[in-house]
């Protein structure tokens, strides 16, 4: 048995209840709408992040109608989030897909993100739940905020990993966090259970992002993105950031601020991928996130033996371990 199947195995009933829910139109009226919604849909994701709200959900308990209104709301706002980030970054790809604004336009992406999240917003609504509604809303404004660090950064002429992690907590680990948080809220529990599925939801959101930068690095038709893309927008990832802190290098300093400021040519950001991967960058990522991959089985360790367990421990091994 593979590991997403072996991670799926546990809530197989409860995931088809959730892709009903999600699968449920979102217009009926507006056939511009409809045609986005299409072209998003047509992404063979694997539902990292519902997946993660439901395993924790049955962690604790039976996964609600709660529970399901939580894991949509949530799956909706981060693809409205996805869907603006490629406007902002004038992405014409994601994940091997044309973006929305590359078949569309931005005007069409900006409305279609904004109605993705009005309904996300609806769906936090229907958990009846006040606690899960003030997370998504508070979720909203991280990811807004994690955007607008990230394009300040830019002008940052400081190669900081302390920002580079207040980026990514703000972020993919904020989201994974929620999702892990609001699971614990939607069945009901204590205090410390739902502060126990937050940080461990943010381990894994933090190994997930750090696995995805180191994927910018190599070249590969499956990843769905070009050598170089975090580069050609201006960002420099953890393992860019520990090459150039630990060598001093001139050259390559001068290369790095020419990315921050959108002018390194491509033959540049090359060179400056050669130079990362020989000065020990994805090495020193790839220890970061068993770092983060050991917090988190460590948390684990300390919850009674189950099939609910295994899967959520297989998960973190996938996220790991993934190709794409």
């Amino acid at each position: 048995m593979d590991s997403i199947s072996l991670i799926k195995t546990p809530i197989e009933a409860e995931l088809e209840d959730f892709k009903a829910l999600f699968d449920t139109p979102l217009s009926d009226s507006n056939a511009l709408l409809d045609s986005v919604i299409t072209h998003i849909r047509k992404r063979n994701g694997k539902m990292m992040r519902p997946i993660l709200v439901l395993l924790v959900a049955r962690l604790y308990g039976a996964v609600t109608p709660a529970t399901l209104h939580a894991a949509v709301s949530l799956e909706l706002l981060h693809t409205a989030s996805l869907v603006h980030d490629d406007v902002v970054d004038e992405s014409t790809e994601r994940r091997g897909q044309l973006s929305v604004n590359a078949i569309f336009n931005n005007k069409v992406s900006v409305l279609a993100g904004d109605y993705l999240l009005a309904t996300s917003l609806v769906h936090a609504e229907q958990t009846n739940n006040y606690e899960i509604i003030r997370l998504v809303s508070s979720l909203g404004q991280k990811l807004a905020e994690g955007e607008l660090l990230q394009l300040s950064n830019v002008s940052n002429h400081s190669f900081s990993e302390e920002v580079y992690f207040d980026v990514i907590r703000k972020k993919t680990a904020a989201l994974f966090a929620a999702c892990a948080e609001a699971a614990a809220l939607s069945v009901q529990v204590g205090e410390e259970e739902v502060a126990f599925a937050r940080l461990l939801g943010e381990y894994i959101g933090i190994c997930f992002q750090i696995k995805d930068d180191i994927f910018d690095y190599f070249d590969s038709k499956k990843i769905g993105k070009p050598t170089g893309n975090d580069m050609l927008e201006g960002k420099l990832t953890l393992p860019a950031l520990y090459a150039l802190n630990t060598t001093k290098d001139a050259w390559a300093e001068q290369i790095a601020f020419k990315v921050k400021e959108g002018t390194a040519t491509p033959d540049e950001i090359v060179r400056l991928i050669e130079f990362t991967k020989d000065n020990g960058g994805i090495e020193y990522a790839c220890r970061t996130i068993e770092q983060y991959k050991k917090k988190a089985f460590d948390l684990l360790a300390a919850l009674p033996d189950s099939n609910i367990c295994l899967a959520l421990r297989t998960y973190l091994d996938y996220v790991v371990a993934r190709e794409k």
